[in-house]
């Protein structure tokens, strides 16, 4: 009789918690829905996505007339620019840039006073951090090339990047303090996976600018670019500042990036699991079967 009580009050327990899992899904996929229905409200700018055949996309922060910052439309349309990468398997690398010499002011203060109230900031911010997080997770190299500003949620985008290129008379600014806020969309917590806690506080608490110097000084600046001022000239160098890291099989190449994100977020056991899987998936293949024979070890 006891085992018999014991096993249903377990059957109850486990279906009240599928029940409540379910109701807990649900929940988050209709709250989801109605920020994005909200979001959508905001029109304005683009997210423009170029993939090339190189294997080298450009994405670029489309709105001049407010410094490239978010509209509620251009959040929605990076979410929609990472399922396209995600599923892009010729890739191999993307650049983050900004419209007309500018990266990118953060999100428009329109859509920002529409949504203040908590639950809808909760919600922006977490369909925010969301996609921020998959681009950090891209099986592709990322580089943010960073011209003129970078402001706000315009410098949580740059942290999300594997690299930071900056242009001689760039700045990258966390300016939430003067906001009254905090970063939300992941930025604080990757800032000081990059650059540490003690940095990571300074350049939050004191809403400090970072020009190039002071950024390859900590960390968070891989490389300055120099070349004249133009069209495309930025781009150009950013590309070939890539070509070391591009210069190969595409799927070797995500592999690299795949391994590197699992040693960052993964605890180590979970970790090695991965490496050896996704080492399952290039070993005995074409880049590396060509290698072996050409003996390029050696070279």
């Amino acid at each position: 009789m006891a085992l018999y009580t014991a096993s249903r009050t377990l059957f109850h327990n486990t279906r009240n918690g599928l029940r409540a899992l379910r109701r807990s899904s649900n929940s988050s996929a209709s709250q989801h829905e109605e920020i994005r229905q909200k979001l959508q409200q905001f029109p304005g700018g683009s997210i423009d996505l170029q993939k090339q055949e190189s294997g080298i996309a450009v994405m670029m922060v489309n709105n001049p007339a407010r410094m490239n910052a978010f509209s509620g439309s251009m959040m929605l349309e990076l979410e929609e620019r990472m399922s396209e990468l995600e599923a892009w398997t010729k890739g191999k690398a993307l650049i983050v840039c900004g419209a007309a010499g500018t990266f990118c002011s953060g999100s428009d203060l329109n859509a920002v006073r529409a949504i203040s109230n908590p639950q809808d900031g909760m919600e922006m911010c977490t369909f925010m951090q969301n996609t921020l997080t998959r681009l950090l997770r891209l099986p592709l190299i990322t580089v943010a090339l960073v011209e003129g500003k970078a402001l706000g949620g315009g410098a949580e985008l740059t942290t999300a990047c594997d690299f930071r290129l900056m242009t001689s008379d760039a700045v990258i600014q966390f300016v939430h303090k003067q906001m009254g806020l905090v970063p939300g969309w992941g930025g604080a917590a990757r800032l000081v996976r990059i650059v540490g806690s003690q940095n990571a506080l300074k350049l939050l608490s004191g809403a400090k600018k970072v020009d190039p110097s002071l950024g390859k000084q900590i960390g968070l600046v891989d490389d300055v670019l120099s070349c004249p001022s133009g069209e495309g000239n930025f781009l150009v160098e950013t590309e070939q500042w890539l070509r070391p890291f591009t210069t190969g099989s595409a799927p070797v190449i995500r592999a690299v990036k795949k391994v590197v994100v699992s040693g960052r977020e993964l605890p180590l056991d979970e970790a090695l699991r991965t490496e050896k899987d996704v080492f399952g998936t290039v070993w005995g293949g074409p880049a590396n079967l060509e290698a072996l024979a050409q003996k390029a070890k050696h070279k």
